[in-house]
């Protein structure tokens, strides 16, 4: 048994640098010695701004790291484990059987979504990518179920893309993540694209889905106010580095670093405007 399984971890980074390369430019040391670790059932906000690394070590976690080419990072040191699985020189059969274990929502799974599919077929195509030949009223009550977890109406499934509101599509793309039942769902940017009206529904969906199916998550975001919503637990990337890891409290009191003295300073704000909408 895995380090990682034996102590309870859903993921164990230990040191972990991930790297760019070209053949067109240098190469680009994107995430340098990250050493983190997450619990089952933890859910882990991971902040800081454009850059920073926090997409690059989201695209390891979810099993991507080296798949597509250039395009995408590999991971270059250390060792990275999810759910036991050891990803640096991970193999092809390996590597399969973890992403059936998480899901990932992109920065844009919602522009993603095919716009000659409907909600119900967009949603159940990554059941059909694994197994062509799957039942398709399995595959009907799959949908319908996770249509549903995500807060959205089943009278939507026949509708096309095009047809829904910014924050309905990111639904249908999360509805999308977890469609195979993963336990660990990693979401970039998950309001990116999302009309502000509606960011805080998309938020309280990860947030009821992480409580009632029990799922590990991890949530990406450059917004603080995204985290403070509904991570307990941030790890803050600076050029590639964590510079902290803990509650937001622990992070903000009397730091040192000048990137978590602006957090600190974001936070103070959002405090204030709290303050100011409640008393208006």
């Amino acid at each position: 048994m895995s380090a990682a399984n034996s102590t309870g971890l859903v993921v164990a980074a230990r040191d972990v640098s991930m790297v760019y390369r070209s053949n067109h430019a240098r190469p680009y040391l994107a995430v340098r010695g990250v050493t983190l670790e997450i619990a089952a059932g933890e859910m882990l906000g991971i902040v800081g701004e454009s850059g920073s690394g926090k997409s690059t070590l989201a695209l390891a976690i979810a099993g991507l790291a080296g798949r597509g080419g250039d395009a995408m990072p590999r991971i270059c040191g250390g060792q990275l484990e999810v759910h036991g699985t050891r990803l640096r020189h991970v193999g092809r059969r390996a590597r399969d059987r973890l992403t059936l274990q998480v899901g990932f929502l992109r920065q844009d799974a919602a522009e993603r979504l095919s716009p000659l599919l409907t909600v119900a077929e967009n949603v159940a195509e990554p059941i059909y990518q694994r197994d062509r030949r799957f039942s398709v009223r399995e595959a009907s009550d799959a949908v319908a179920t996770v249509i549903d977890a995500v807060r959205l109406p089943l009278s939507l499934m026949n509708r096309l893309p095009y047809q829904l509101s910014s924050g309905q599509r990111q639904r249908v793309a999360l509805a999308r993540a977890i469609v195979l039942e993963p336990t660990l769902l990693v979401a970039d940017e998950p309001t990116r694209g999302v009309d502000a009206s509606v960011r805080d529904g998309v938020l309280d969906t990860l947030r009821d889905l992480h409580r009632d199916r029990g799922l590990t998550a991890i949530v990406v975001s450059s917004d603080l106010a995204v985290l403070s919503r509904i991570a307990p637990k941030l790890a803050v990337m600076q050029k590639g580095i964590l510079v902290g890891l803990g509650d937001l409290d622990t992070l903000t009191t009397a730091p040192e670093n000048e990137y978590l003295k602006g957090l600190a300073r974001s936070r103070a704000a959002l405090g204030s405007a709290k303050t100011e909408k409640f008393h208006g």
